[in-house]
């Protein structure tokens, strides 16, 4: 944005899928790997849910984190945290006075796991027995103000909640409290840990999720004609952001630029996803970033492998940006919903930074309505300048394009 402060990515962190952290999760990413699998729950069979799989961790918090932290942390806090230490020490732990460190950490459903484990205690055990945590573990902002309170972060807290764009949403406030000149450094993105069986079943009913229960590592596979829904997924994604004037002045590494954002709202259906919308999220991106579309090489597509959502955005892209190269990372990780945007946006700080595009897996029989040149093998991408997108939409119509060039 013109005449406002230049945002740079100094440090990644994630806990996902396909690794416990960032170089294992892209190592992964890289060599194809599938996240998901059968779930081993008694409550999977006890319930006789319609879809036995997702796509959960493959480091528990439990492994990284104390026992005290994960008795006084829902899930989705336990995996931001993770995150968000891996992604502060990744960045050289920076020195910034507290009241100039933000942090906004985005969720789609939060603390879901100990909302729907406290009504069981009350109703089996009674009100004496629920947790006097309970409160601070369920609520959405838990994982934001957890990560604040351990980085000492005073210029403001924050957690944005529009289902599977919080964590792209979160990046965009993040970089829009230090174009402002609020901070200097932000700790921003997403997560979720809601495989439990309501989401399942929820999601289930609307149809939304795959039913491929005799091969779930195949089950996410965007733009492949087959297609028959998204597969639920966990963890969390976070970057460190900073001005780039306050990362040169201390030596910091710098991954790339988050050039510019772009977002937009449907007004329409709720769960239906609107291309239009999502174009002009792009098309806004591209200003913000004072980019065209000649600059960007590269996509990271919110394709959720439903058969409503892939193609639509695939035109959109295609109309906005033209001739770049797609990948659908959700093919291997799932859709970690709140946590997607974030995770997305490491894998494409990580392709602008070493320049290669990671593969869509499951990609057999392409959609014949396909206008997008897909990546199922590792693609490199051109020397020089070059700017990667990063798309993410959730139910309500919330659209965010994100758009990464080289530092």
């Amino acid at each position: 944005m013109a005449g406002s402060r230049s945002v740079v990515v100094t440090g990644l962190g994630a806990t996902t899928p396909i690794g416990g952290t960032v170089a294992d999760t892209w190592k992964a990413a890289l060599a194809g790997t599938s996240g998901v699998a059968t779930m081993t729950h008694d409550w999977v069979t006890g319930l006789e849910l319609p879809v036995t799989f997702a796509a959960e961790v493959a480091v528990e918090p439990s492994a990284v984190l104390t026992v005290p932290e994960t008795r006084r942390m829902d899930r989705s806090a336990q995996v931001a945290i993770v995150a968000a230490r891996e992604a502060w020490a990744d960045a050289g732990t920076p020195e910034v006075e507290g009241t100039r460190l933000g942090v906004v950490v985005g969720t789609g459903l939060g603390g879901l796991w100990t909302l729907m484990n406290s009504w069981d205690t009350l109703k089996e055990r009674g009100p004496r027995r629920v947790l006097p945590m309970t409160v601070p573990m369920l609520m959405p902002n838990s994982s934001a103000a957890y990560v604040s309170i351990e980085l000492g972060a005073k210029a403001g807290t924050h957690t944005t909640v529009s289902a599977c764009a919080s964590g792209a949403e979160a990046i965009v406030a993040g970089m829009e409290m230090i174009r402002s000149g609020r901070a200097d450094v932000v700790v921003a993105g997403g997560t979720e840990a809601c495989v439990h069986a309501l989401p399942i079943a929820a999601f289930a009913r609307m149809q939304a999720l795959s039913t491929r229960n005799d091969s779930p590592e195949t089950a996410s596979r965007p733009y492949d004609a087959t297609r028959d829904g998204f597969v639920l997924g966990e963890g969390a994604g976070i970057v460190v952001l900073e001005s780039e004037e306050h990362a040169k002045a201390r030596g910091a590494r710098i991954y790339a630029r988050l050039a510019g954002a772009g977002m937009s709202s449907d007004a329409g259906d709720i769960a239906a996803p609107d291309a239009a919308g999502q174009a002009r999220a792009m098309r806004l991106a591209l200003t913000d970033a004072d980019l065209t579309a000649a600059d960007v090489v590269h996509a990271n597509a919110h394709a959720t492998s439903t058969p409503a959502g892939d193609i639509g955005e695939a035109e959109a892209i295609n109309e906005v940006m033209g001739d770049v190269v797609v990948s659908a990372t959700k093919s291997m990780t799932g859709h970690l919903l709140g946590g997607a945007g974030a995770l997305e946006t490491v894998f494409t700080v990580l392709a602008v930074a070493e320049r290669t595009a990671p593969p869509t897996i499951n990609l057999t029989d392409p959609d014949p309505r396909l206008p997008v040149d897909v990546a199922t093998s590792p693609r490199e991408l051109p020397a020089g300048q070059i700017a990667a997108l990063n798309n993410s939409f959730g139910f309500g119509g919330h659209n965010v394009s994100l758009l990464i060039a080289t530092a």
